[in-house]
């Protein structure tokens, strides 16, 4: 009876193993490694390898400047971690996403790169449109609207209901993961959620009129 684990030591290593696991989803799910590789995937599929390395130019400019900028900002000591916690210290990095986002989008469209690549960036641009003056009020979620905006557009190039269906509980597994590590409210993954799934989705069906 004495070697057995007491009903609270259960529970604290449960407790562990999903502080870890939520921290595992958060890495690996991070807007920027999310913005880094989602555009070589939508140009190959949809347009073989042209469009890939269309999408590797994108992928540069969306999501390379800006990590390279918070990667910065992380090693000077102005910046908590890559995540940008500190709703506070979000400002200026989000700032750098935009104009990078825009700058992509601009030069995409001028030098002819796939119609769809460009209204990816397009809906990248929208969700920084509808989420960046949120934030500086109320702390949305850029994991969750990263995530489901993404979703979105791969449900254009793969098969629209599995993607759908898989990418469901992926931005669910992402919005939990947040939530349980205490970085955001139910409220702000939902919200984050729904303006990166609306963004996408209205930039995507102006796109094909």
């Amino acid at each position: 009876m004495g070697d057995q684990p007491v009903p609270g030591a259960w529970a604290a290593e449960g407790a562990g193993a999903s502080h870890r696991a939520a921290r595992w989803v958060t890495e690996l799910f991070a807007p920027q490694v999310v913005v880094i590789g989602m555009p070589p995937v939508v140009g190959l599929v949809s347009d073989g390898w042209n469009g890939f390395w269309w999408g590797l130019a994108a992928s540069a400019l969306c999501g390379g400047i800006p990590a390279s900028v918070i990667a910065l900002g992380v090693r000077a000591g102005r910046l908590d971690s890559r995540h940008i916690v500190d709703r506070s210290r979000r400002t200026v990095p989000l700032l750098v996403a935009v104009a990078a986002v825009a700058a992509a989008l601009v030069l995409l469209a001028l030098l002819g790169a796939p119609r769809l690549l460009v209204a990816t960036v397009g809906a990248m641009l929208a969700g920084l449109a509808v989420t960046v003056p949120i934030t500086l009020k109320w702390k949305i979620s850029f994991h969750a609207a990263v995530s489901a905006g993404t979703v979105l557009v791969l449900a254009h190039v793969l098969p629209a209901a599995p993607t759908l269906a898989v990418g469901a509980v992926l931005v669910a597994l992402i919005c939990w993961a947040r939530v349980r590590l205490a970085h955001h409210t139910v409220a702000q993954v939902a919200a984050g959620a729904v303006a990166g799934a609306g963004t996408s989705w209205a930039v995507l069906a102006m796109s094909q009129l």
